[in-house]
């Protein structure tokens, strides 16, 4: 049973280290990101200049924060490794534990952003948008998908 949950436990943190390693850019690429989400998005909604650089500064910010969560991700999913190779149970559910409430982290940085773009739309551009999600299941490649999976 403690090697199943193990298992279980290691299986799903490599499985959340995906999402992270595709949601969260970091580095020199992490402004093209961002670059190409707003280009993307002015596209599709037609934004103005002033959106433009009010949703470059809120997603440049929600990389940013996320880049910071993402190295401490980084670490736990180290802690969690070593934990499940010694076999150390309270070491696991710690490492789980954190990685879980790293998790948290990243999906209220997400779905704080997604929040504060929506508000710089317009009625329309909002109605378009969610009639766009609704056609598109909600996945717009968005640096992760958050509580309901937007831009």
């Amino acid at each position: 049973m403690k090697k199943t949950l193990a298992i279980f436990v290691f299986a799903s943190a490599l499985g959340v280290s995906a999402l992270f390693a595709q949601s969260a850019p970091t580095g020199p690429g992490r402004g093209n990101f961002v670059q190409h989400r707003v280009n993307y998005l002015t596209t599709l909604l037609s934004l103005t200049s002033a959106q433009q650089q009010q949703a470059t500064t809120i997603f440049t910010n929600a990389a940013s924060a996320e880049a910071s969560v993402h190295s401490s991700m980084a670490a736990a999913r180290q802690s969690l490794t070593t934990a499940v190779e010694n076999n150390d149970a309270t070491g696991i559910e710690q490492a789980a534990t954190t990685i879980g409430s790293l998790t948290t982290q990243t999906t209220v940085n997400q779905a704080k952003a997604q929040a504060a773009f929506y508000q710089i739309l317009t009625p329309a551009q909002q109605t378009k948008l969610t009639q766009f999600e609704s056609q598109n299941h909600g996945r717009m490649g968005s640096m992760g998908e958050g509580p309901r999976g937007r831009f």
